[in-house]
């Protein structure tokens, strides 16, 4: 039987119409809320009294050491007293400059909940490993019932999606490992051959949105997976140790921060990936790989040896009919 995604119906109320505001969101069926708002205008939020109940927030912003987007997760039995120690500095977080609160709607989360709650997104936070978690440790998971864990294992699906919704996707991984994907992570080695799908059929397969490429310069070898959201570099994938002149500022700050922040960090002659790195381009994935300008369009390949580009133009093709045939490495 195959499995069958189901849509959800989410509603986002603007308290004053702007989208920078306080905005609150609820999900269809669903016994939590959340909260979204800027630093700025906390002082509002003691006209609501969804702020006044047991819940978890975040705060967002950024490192100020390392420039990476960063969170501070917590829980509390009362969250806006617990923010207002934040704004006025006595807990030092100093660092964010939006928040957003999750509680119930039916007033049915215990202090047991929340912590349970805080522990786990935590943990997500650190697996999904696209936030510097300000936390100083990883608070314990407390022992609740059966029925009351699955509950909040639910209640966290609902706090994922309207996270994400709200802009910040800081509990989704960067990819869903494979066996494929999780062999390729463990070490950098030539992809192995395999056939993509015929013409005509690349856009009826959702999979194709996570296809595999390699790139391979000199005796660098990088590995990354195409996304929804761009080009994701795999965990222990090699880069050059230095750059050249030819790599513009931008990238080359890029890489200095991906270098701070540890991403990418010395492995004997060369540079490797420390964990998962998602970039906007391939042209932008390969220069930080390479420490060169490139174009990745055309560097990053498939197993069988499709170049990014003739893969994406299969892809378009397949929408009107029109598919292009997926090159073979003998017509490289």
């Amino acid at each position: 039987m195959n499995h069958v995604t189901l849509g959800k119906s989410i509603q986002i109320y603007l308290a004053d119409g702007s989208v920078t505001g306080i905005r609150h969101g609820e999900i269809s069926n669903w016994t939590g809320q959340a909260i979204a708002c800027p630093r700025a205008r906390f002082p509002e939020l003691r006209e609501w009294s969804e702020a006044k109940r047991p819940g978890v927030y975040f705060l967002f912003g950024q490192n100020e050491e390392s420039g990476q987007d960063a969170v501070y997760i917590g829980e509390a039995e009362i969250v806006l007293d617990r923010l207002s120690s934040h704004i006025k500095g006595t807990n030092g977080k100093e660092f964010w400059t939006e928040l957003v609160i999750f509680t119930s709607k039916d007033d049915n989360l215990t202090k047991g909940h929340v912590r349970y709650l805080e522990a786990r997104l935590v943990g997500l936070a650190n697996a999904a490993g696209r936030h510097a978690i300000e936390n100083s440790a990883s608070p314990q998971l407390p022992a609740l019932p059966r029925a009351a864990r699955d509950a909040m294992e639910e209640f966290i699906n609902g706090v994922r999606t309207l996270l994400g919704v709200l802009g910040h996707r800081v509990l989704e991984p960067l990819l869903v490992r494979t066996v494929e994907t999780q062999h390729m992570a463990t070490v950098a080695t030539p992809l192995p051959m395999r056939n993509l799908p015929p013409p005509g059929t690349v856009g009826q397969d959702s999979s194709l949105r996570s296809q595999m490429f390699q790139l391979t310069v000199s005796n660098i070898i990088a590995t990354a997976v195409r996304t929804d959201e761009g080009l994701v570099i795999l965990a222990n994938s090699e880069a050059a140790p230095i750059v050249q002149s030819s790599l513009s500022g931008s990238y080359r700050a890029l890489r200095a921060r991906l270098i701070t922040s540890g991403v990418l960090v010395e492995n004997g002659v060369k540079l490797k990936f420390a964990r998962d790195q998602l970039f906007g381009s391939p042209s932008q994935a390969a220069a930080v790989v390479v420490g060169y300008s490139i174009n990745g369009r055309d560097r990053w390949k498939t197993p069988s040896g499709t170049t990014y580009s003739d893969f994406e133009k299969g892809v378009a093709g397949s929408i009107d009919g029109n598919s292009l045939p997926l090159r073979l490495p003998t017509d490289l």
